[in-house]
């Protein structure tokens, strides 16, 4: 079974996490990566990041990542870095800041253990927590799972902020290895229950995949479909984000 796992984790995560931190510093090349408006709108609004960027023009956002977010290199190659970049320039005047919190290897019941360790000396608005991939791996009891992304989505409520969900990342080789759909259904589940915005990474690279934008069965070109695919996750949240917060950067503007 272990052999089965770190198998599933190299082909899952090697092609995309570990390009990254090998990757060079030339800036990504914007993908095709074309997302349907039905994959970036949520009923739920984020409401403490419109306060936050209408009224002081800040926006303090701490994502909670597994190794696929991959460490915030300087070359700001990972996905909360390209969100964080694409916040900036939409957003005119909000002073925009995104924290990584990596939580590598990690269950979604680890995380919960430790998410005043994670947040302590932190007051974000937004938090946004990737979680099920390493929950999936190791094939972790789907109503466990829920119990523990629910706690967690309590607790982070709890503190006031907004939540984002963001679920596993498609792979065609990760589907015949792994049964994920457990997984994404409880997220979907626990995100209508306590009313926040799901970001669906799984449905969105699937589609990726199958119109052509990225070929994400192939590692062979690896480095640079980590770089496109993530500066493409990044922006694709980005508008996620306004969207959930109901923003219209083109008025920010005129705001004193």
């Amino acid at each position: 079974m272990r052999a089965i796992v770190g198998l599933v984790a190299l082909v899952m995560l090697g092609t995309l996490s570990g390009a990254m931190i090998r990757a060079a510093a030339e800036e990504p090349a914007p993908g095709t990566c074309q997302v349907p408006d039905s994959l970036l709108t949520s009923e739920f609004p984020l409401k403490k990041v419109a306060q936050a960027v209408k009224t002081e023009r800040r926006l303090d956002v701490v994502v909670i990542g597994s190794r696929s977010a991959t460490v915030m290199l300087p070359d700001g190659t990972s996905f909360p870095a390209r969100m964080e970049a694409a916040l900036r320039s939409k957003l005119p005047g909000v002073a925009v800041t995104v924290s990584l919190q990596l939580q590598i290897k990690k269950t979604a019941e680890e995380v919960v253990q430790d998410l005043d360790h994670l947040l302590e000396g932190k007051t974000p608005q937004l938090v946004i927590w990737q979680t099920g991939t390493v929950d999936a791996l190791r094939a972790v009891d789907p109503d466990d799972f829920q119990v523990s992304v629910d706690e967690g989505v309590a607790a982070l409520q709890k503190r006031g902020v907004d939540v984002v969900l963001i679920n596993l990342q498609y792979g065609p080789r990760m589907e015949t290895m792994i049964s994920t759909g457990p997984y994404l259904d409880v997220m979907r589940m626990v995100a209508q229950h306590r009313e926040i915005p799901l970001f669906d990474r799984f449905a969105i690279m699937h589609r990726w995949n199958d119109d052509g934008s990225f070929d994400l069965f192939s590692p062979s070109r690896g480095v640079e479909l980590a770089r496109r695919v993530h500066d493409c996750l990044g922006r694709a949240l980005s508008r996620f984000i306004i969207e959930a917060a109901q923003i219209k950067p083109d008025e920010l503007g005129t705001q004193r």
